[in-house]
């Protein structure tokens, strides 16, 4: 029988952040929310998608210096640049103390090694042991429009105008020292994979936003035996141009955000904490519902209310076992020769019109 792999994870949602709000004040909310962690003994927390500032993509900001502000600058020189940026190093410091390991959002300006900028929707994972960033995930699935809409009670949305897509792909990662008694390759040398899956460090991923929607996405991670997903997000749960009232809208993008993080730890055997910004942000509705989703696919602990709230759950992570040597596990059952339409074709292509008379 598989031995136990548990730890106490959460994911620390945020309430509104408005244009105006100062770096240094949602830094505040977030090392009280870090404080609260530390006496439920949580090991793991994750904060929103652009967890330091408002969603600046719902607004028309075309001047360069004005736009600058919203992004943390990191290079190819300097990749540990964030750990030193007088925005975010008292998050780290905090998390270092504390001894929890932190994952959150933000926009992030990196200078490549020949000076070329590029903006990107950002994720790391910090790792308190190690004081560390143990890994980075940029956005890939932008959703909006490049250029502003301009159209009467329409609502905005410019990632595509702010970002590039990201070009780091979907790596997966483990994480040392987040649960107790795992394997090493030094213990695994000898013996074969089959019988050490399961029992290394921790596998882990990360997701932004609309990521959570795409399937491909997700069974990347789950092609390299991802047990925990992390997912922050800044979903709109009202826009003018849409139809239904608020309220409609807004369950209904609730009912899609279930869907999405659900169906992903279940279709890939894995656990998945997803993270809001919530509330009404610059007028701009945001829903909340931030969430611990199990390898079964049910929600095992949830938000109740759209302001600053921690989510906490404990979870076994030798549960996913299960699910990946069961229904999941890929390697008996997947098809791929079946499969080569999902690389190889991007758009709809629609099966041919059927010959004969127009009915």
């Amino acid at each position: 029988m598989m031995s136990s792999r548990t730890l106490t994870v959460a994911a620390a949602q945020l309430g509104a952040i408005q244009l105006a709000t100062p770096r240094s004040q949602v830094i505040n909310r977030m090392l009280k929310l870090l404080d609260r962690a530390k006496q439920s003994e949580v090991r793991l927390v994750v904060f929103p998608e652009l967890a330091l500032t408002t969603f600046f993509p719902r607004h028309i900001i075309q001047d360069p210096g004005e736009v600058a502000k919203y992004f943390e600058p990191e290079s190819a020189e300097d990749p540990a640049a964030l750990l030193k940026n007088d925005n975010t190093r008292p998050l780290f410091h905090r998390a270092r103390d504390l001894g929890i390991d932190i994952s959150f959002g933000y926009g992030e300006r990196w200078s490549d090694k020949d000076g070329k900028l590029t903006d990107y929707n950002t994720m790391i994972y910090y790792s308190a042991k190690s004081n560390a960033v143990l890994a980075k995930y940029r956005k890939v699935h932008l959703p909006g429009t490049k250029e502003p809409v301009r159209k009467p009670d329409h609502a905005e949305q410019l990632e595509k105008m702010f970002f590039a897509p990201g070009d780091l792909g979907f790596q997966a990662f483990r994480v040392p020292g987040l649960v107790d008694g795992t394997l090493t390759a030094r213990d695994g040398d000898a013996t074969p994979q089959s019988a050490t899956e399961g029992q290394g460090d921790p596998i882990l991923g990360m997701l932004l936003c609309n990521d959570r929607r795409w399937p491909e996405a997700w069974r990347c991670y789950g092609l390299q035996g991802v047990e925990l997903v992390l997912e922050g997000y800044n979903t709109c749960g009202y826009a003018p141009q849409r139809p239904g009232t608020e309220k409609e809208q807004e369950e209904l993008a609730v009912f899609h955000h279930r869907l999405s993080c659900q169906a992903g730890s279940y279709q890939n055997a894995c656990f998945s904490i997803h993270c809001a910004k919530a509330g009404y942000e610059d007028g701009g509705l945001l829903i909340a519902s931030s969430m611990i989703v199990a390898p079964s696919g049910r929600v095992i602990a949830e938000s109740t209310t759209s302001d600053d709230e921690l989510v906490v759950a404990q979870i076994n992570l030798a549960d996913c076992r299960y699910y990946k040597e069961g229904v999941f596990n890929f390697e008996k059952h997947r098809r791929v020769e079946h499969y080569g339409r999902i690389v190889e074709q991007t758009g709809v292509q629609e099966v041919p019109l059927l010959a004969g008379e127009s009915v």
